[in-house]
């Protein structure tokens, strides 16, 4: 029981967890507000602003500010909130765009009357620039946030 305690009331785990649930709630927002809401999308990856971005840095901002940014800590997750950020806008954002191509491939076949080789792929998997800055500043807000405000 004292495992989860600790995990619970743990700084660092709590501002991460909750530069995740911003992000959502912000592209949520942006969701309805746009009319293209879907419960997909609480799931999806992609979108305003960039969830993964928010969550690590949340998880580097809270660590420094626990521990000291000179800190072992603040050091891994800095490094792996960058790790994180170049996938989102580098490998998951082209595989993004590769599906939509793939996509219009498969609609043109069968608008030609072949049978589709699968399913379609999603579509909206990586992150923009715009998409990750936005992410970055939400869990840098959280994160100060949270480790200021939680004992």
């Amino acid at each position: 029981m004292k495992i989860l305690l600790d995990i619970i009331t743990n700084r660092v785990i709590v501002s991460a967890a909750a530069g995740w649930f911003m992000a959502q709630a912000v592209k949520m927002i942006l969701e309805i507000v746009k009319g293209s809401f879907s419960l997909k999308r609480l799931a999806g990856g992609g979108g305003m602003p960039s969830t993964h971005s928010s969550t690590v840095s949340a998880l580097a901002v809270s660590a420094g500010l626990a521990d000291g940014f000179g800190s072992t800590s603040f050091a891994v997750a800095l490094f792996l909130a960058i790790i994180v950020m170049y996938d989102a806008r580098g490998i998951r954002y082209e595989t993004g765009r590769q599906a939509r191509i793939l996509n219009r491939m498969r609609d043109a076949a069968i608008q030609h009357g072949e049978e589709p080789l699968g399913e379609k792929l999603e579509e909206n998997m990586g992150h923009t620039l715009p998409e990750i800055i936005v992410g970055v500043l939400t869990g840098i807000a959280t994160g100060i946030l949270v480790t200021t405000v939680m004992p």
